[in-house]
């Protein structure tokens, strides 16, 4: 008899449950559709692009709010990547080119592999900050490498392009900031 007793109120508890928590499931609020497409998309074109703060691969320390005055370029890249390894020459010769006048920040999104490897192969002279703890990729939601972003010297995002960029494009880009 007991036995029915405790096999019934065991039943009846987790029907209990199970009815309570359709009924949360169902009077939450979803969460808008826009609202979660930006939310994943990373900070927008038009708004002042986030500011962090890395070690370069040559101990220097970089923060993006520092640069305020000058135009920015900043991709994300990681050392495996071909079409990373693509547009490399292409961004060492644009910064050959603009000099001073464009501050190209490649943030690398793979700082355990060998990136000083990948530098020295591709003679590449402009800073490599380190993304060792993932923060500023998650805060950009990088969802595609390269990915870069052209910001103004105002600090405003101006354009982000995804994919591998030749020359011209970061020409055209850069053309197009304050």
């Amino acid at each position: 008899m007991w036995k029915k007793v405790i096999a019934a109120v065991l039943l009846i508890s987790l029907l209990t449950v199970a009815i309570v928590q359709a009924v949360n499931k169902q009077t939450k609020e979803p969460e808008p559709a826009s609202q979660t497409a930006a939310s994943q998309k990373g900070p927008a074109v038009g708004s002042m692009a986030p500011d962090f703060e890395l070690k370069t691969l040559t101990g220097e320390t970089v923060k993006l709010s520092n640069l305020k005055g000058k135009k920015v370029m900043l991709n994300f890249w990681a050392t495996w990547c071909p079409p990373c390894k693509a547009e490399m020459p292409d961004m060492e010769k644009f910064h050959q080119e603009v000099g001073d006048e464009v501050t190209i920040l490649a943030v690398n999104i793979d700082p355990q592999l060998d990136v000083q490897a990948f530098v020295d192969e591709y003679k590449i002279t402009f800073p490599i900050p380190l993304d060792t703890e993932d923060a500023v990729n998650e805060e950009y939601k990088v969802l595609s490498i390269p990915t870069t972003y052209f910001i103004d010297s105002k600090g405003i995002m101006q354009h982000k392009f995804v994919g591998s960029m030749k020359y011209k494009d970061m020409k055209e880009q850069v053309g197009k900031l304050k």
